[in-house]
């Protein structure tokens, strides 16, 4: 499940489930019409806007194309209808042998082939470049014209958790504190 963080100005208004996050942003803005509010998904650091108008009940309902399942791909014989895109590669003679001796067939095997070399070449690389990304598209939108911004977005990419936190000292805690957690995967190791 998907979490979001809703800020004011620079402190934690909301976080969690969206439905939570929306309607508590939708409370404050009628509390005070001048609130200036951003709300960010944490596992891609995007800010987003919603159409908070309406009740409750109608904002609820346009926020249920962020949750809508995808239909579920036909499971007959055969090809699938979606997903399949085929391409031609280039082998050489002892590679298509060994291919036609494989159970499953040649294309079986190569997308297992593959699917292993995905799972396990740089999981934990793209985990730290996936978070190194969330954070900074976060720290953009709210902390970008903060002091040493721009400083200590290298020392995020360095993975130098003690120089990052020593540059963002300055900025409100509420923002600091989100891009730690943010960043998890990227000092998890320092």
């Amino acid at each position: 499940m998907y979490t979001y963080t809703a800020f004011e100005s620079f402190q934690i208004l909301s976080s969690g489930h969206l439905e939570k996050v929306v309607l508590k942003v939708k409370i404050r803005q009628k509390e005070n019409r001048e609130a200036r509010i951003l709300i960010f998904s944490d596992s891609t650091g995007n800010q987003l806007d919603f159409d908070l108008s309406g009740t409750e009940k109608e904002v609820l309902e346009r926020l249920k194309i962020y949750s809508a399942k995808l239909p579920i791909a036909h499971k007959g014989a055969g090809r699938p209808k979606l997903g399949v895109v085929p391409r031609e590669i280039s082998l050489l003679p002892s590679h298509w042998e060994w291919l036609s001796n494989q159970s499953g067939g040649a294309s079986l095997t190569i997308r297992q082939l593959i699917d292993d070399k995905v799972k396990s070449s740089s999981l934990e690389k793209n985990k730290v470049k996936n978070a190194q990304e969330v954070t900074y598209k976060f720290l953009s939108a709210i902390a970008g014209d903060l002091p040493n911004f721009e400083e200590a977005i290298r020392y995020l990419y360095r993975r130098d958790k003690k120089r990052f936190l020593e540059l963002a000292s300055g900025w409100h805690k509420d923002i600091v504190s989100h891009a730690e957690f943010l960043a998890s995967n990227v000092f998890s190791d320092k």
